[in-house]
């Protein structure tokens, strides 16, 4: 495979899919990315999550059919990657998804070229953040703020904190898609 996958982890509310929104918006009509919607055993809110959404009998038919490059669970839900990533990585593309940071061996193992961002934020953002989504209890979202703790990434993870203003945080997002896009075609 000739392109790079970039996992985008970080805990709920730091704005990961904001982030990905953002590049997107730049990059992805250049040709320069792919963003890989996540399947989700969860009905599609629109307003705070990119992704299509499964029942739970479809999706272990699918993932049992081989429909999913990756799939985990968390927080009472399953999640999946299409298979069809890997076309946009055999197609030379930098392939983006949002992804747990306990698959991240999984998928160093799958993808060995794999980049890794990190996105975090100052507590009180994530939890404003959490709270508008309105997806959450008051006492769910202090369980999740919680448990976030140290991580077991890679270090060659990438490092964004997305705590002050989206144009900042996606703006150093976009220059490394750009950097890694580049390096792929001199490759």
């Amino acid at each position: 495979m000739s392109g790079t996958f970039v996992a985008v982890v970080g805990p709920s509310g730091a704005g990961k899919d904001s982030l990905i929104g953002f590049a997107r918006e730049r990059l992805e009509a250049k040709g320069l990315i792919h963003v890989v919607r996540r399947v989700v055993t969860r009905p599609a809110d629109g307003d705070s999550e990119d992704h299509d959404s499964m029942d739970e009998a479809s999706f272990a038919a699918a993932e049992n059919a081989g429909a999913f490059a990756l799939t985990w669970g968390a927080h009472g839900l399953r999640y999946g990657l299409p298979i069809g990533l890997e076309d946009d990585l055999n197609a030379g593309r930098v392939v983006i998804a949002n992804l747990s940071r306990a698959m991240i061996p999984t998928l160093l193992q799958r993808y060995v070229d794999a980049v890794v961002v990190a996105v975090s934020a100052d507590r009180d953002v994530i939890e404003r953040r959490l709270a508008l989504r309105g997806r959450e209890t008051a006492q769910s979202i202090q369980t999740r703020l919680d448990r976030q703790g140290s991580d077991t990434l890679p270090a060659s993870t990438v490092r964004i904190d997305n705590s002050g203003s989206l144009e900042q945080a996606g703006m150093q997002f976009v220059r490394l898609l750009e950097d890694i896009s580049h390096q792929a075609e001199r490759a």
